[in-house]
């Protein structure tokens, strides 16, 4: 039976219900001006301006190597660039012996705690982990029942939108990207902040306590704002509710009257817990501390972070991974013919099949070599949930992926440097499990993400203390000044010389059409 199912009626159960005229969630206003590429088109004269990257901006690789700068801030073996210190977390895949990295088991360290553990811990008891770990991330030790109440307390008297904030809020326009919209919203939200520039200990808590209340009714209403303008409805506002873990908030501003089961909550809960931190170097975490280092507002640095979370090389991948397997599912047959996904995959891998990328999504990853610990735990919890929603079998495609993804990357293309599965492998397969929209995959995981983020950005604000201002190599030659007129005789010279050319060209087809007559 449901967790949570209301017999009350529909307003009741979800709030608010809002036309056009009540929120600017379903306005749609389009963009009158085209781009210029189109709305000026593209004539010789702008091929400078939309081509100069060519020859500006697109180095040589071996200058890289020439003045051995770490791109990406990657060493040559593959290992990061250490930029700071942390007490905060340590993402493990690799040891160091002599100088070079030595491939290892994955391991995932919150303040001190293996991730295997702090999962475990609240699964074995029967209740919600996220508050734990965000809790502990957030302040470094983890919470007797009083602080962790005491904490929730705090996240739900934050659950409700501001007066006024749906009349304004943005919607997803052309992008339909929620992601999109959830940076938006969180901007919009610095203007409700009545000292938003407060970089205190104390207004930067409040500021992660209400993101983390308020983020998940934000994307509920961008996603529900695009459904009901699809369908010509009005927006249905998910409710506010007290008591509820972040798991079952967000099943809840979902499903509404349609409840969901406790075990699914718990699912949710594991993928939270799995998403909440994982170390400074990660793309968002490092956006998040560059921004906090110049002394920026919170909201700034969050909506910054939600940028890079959006990127398909990082949260985004979830949603790629998805399509990928989808793809294979309904090219291979039979599911347990090994032989016949490994051929699939290799079509995939030479770029003939899916997008033609030559990649295996889900498979690979910046730190992990030989395991992503949360991967490895995303199946364990997985298997339960699977066995109830009769998607077993799908699970055991993914796990084949998994385990013939890397002969085949080694065989096709000669990789050799070890190849695991990620989390992305499996998170979107859950996801539709539990029944969430694809695209709000990864607002949630910002939604765990937020606490890591908040954690990092008061280590760089009361930690570090410094402007992260890296170096850059100038790799151009001196050139001397020419005046316009000068720029203007030589480019009317070269178009002389062009159109003289091609009249010669002309010419000489002319004379070789006569001859062949």
């Amino acid at each position: 039976m449901p967790l949570f199912k209301s017999n009350r009626s529909r307003n009741e159960v979800f709030g608010p219900i809002l036309s056009t005229l009540d929120t600017s969630a379903m306005t749609h206003v389009a963009d009158a001006y085209p781009m210029p590429s189109k709305g000026l088109g593209r004539p010789a004269v702008s091929d400078g301006l939309y081509d100069g990257y060519k020859d500006a901006d697109v180095l040589d690789g071996d200058l890289y190597s020439r003045y051995d700068v770490k791109r990406g801030l990657r060493n040559a073996d593959g290992s990061g660039v250490l930029v700071g210190l942390t007490t905060i977390s340590n993402v493990h895949g690799y040891t160091k012996e002599n100088g070079v990295a030595v491939p290892d088991k994955g391991d995932l360290i919150l303040r001190g705690y293996h991730i295997e553990d702090l999962v475990a811990g609240p699964q074995r008891e029967d209740r919600f982990g996220y508050e734990e770990v965000a809790y502990l991330v957030i302040t470094g030790h983890l919470p007797t029942t009083a602080e962790l109440d005491d904490f929730r307390a705090r996240i739900d008297s934050r659950r409700q939108l501001p007066d006024g904030y749906l009349s304004i809020f943005p919607r997803t326009t052309y992008s339909h990207s929620i992601m999109n919209v959830l940076q938006r919203a969180t901007l919009l939200l610095y203007a409700f902040d009545p000292m938003p520039d407060d970089t205190s200990p104390e207004h930067e808590i409040d500021v992660a306590l209400s993101l983390l209340g308020r983020w998940p009714r934000t994307a509920a209403v961008a996603h529900a704002a695009s459904v009901a303008a699809m369908n010509e409805d009005r927006l249905v506002v998910p409710p506010a509710r007290e008591g509820f873990s972040m798991a079952e908030t967000v099943l809840d501003v979902l499903r509404g009257d349609e409840g969901f089961t406790h075990e699914e909550a718990m699912m949710l809960d594991v993928m939270l817990m799995l998403h909440v931190e994982h170390g400074g170097g990660n793309n968002s975490t490092f956006t998040t501390r560059v921004l906090s280092s110049s002394g920026t507002d919170a909201y700034s640095a969050y909506a910054a972070a939600l940028g890079s979370l959006k990127g398909p090389k990082h949260g985004g991948a979830n949603f790629k991974v998805g399509q990928m397997i989808d793809d294979i599912g309904s090219h291979v047959a039979d599911w347990s013919n090994d032989d016949e996904i490994a051929g699939y995959l290799e079509k995939i891998v030479r770029g003939e099949a899916f997008d033609q990328t030559g990649l295996i999504y889900g498979l690979g990853h910046a730190v992990y070599t030989l395991s992503d610990p949360r991967a490895q735990l995303v199946k364990r919890y997985a298997r339960k949930l699977a066995r109830q929603k009769g998607t077993e079998e799908k699970l055991n495609l993914i796990e084949s992926i998994e385990r013939l993804g890397p002969e085949v990357m080694r065989d096709v293309k000669g990789t050799k440097k070890p190849l695991c599965a990620n989390i992305d492998m499996y998170t979107g397969f859950v996801y539709s499990m539990l029944g969430v929209p694809k695209d709000l995959y990864t607002p949630i995981f910002a939604m765990a993400r937020v606490a890591g983020w908040a954690a990092h950005r008061m280590e760089e604000l009361y930690g570090a203390g410094r402007i992260i201002r890296p170096a850059y190599r100038s790799v151009f030659d001196m050139r001397d000044y020419v005046p316009l007129a000068e720029r203007d005789a030589s480019a009317a010279g070269e178009d002389a010389a062009d159109e003289k050319g091609a009249a010669a060209e002309k010419d000489a087809g002319a004379e070789g059409a006569a001859d062949a007559r």
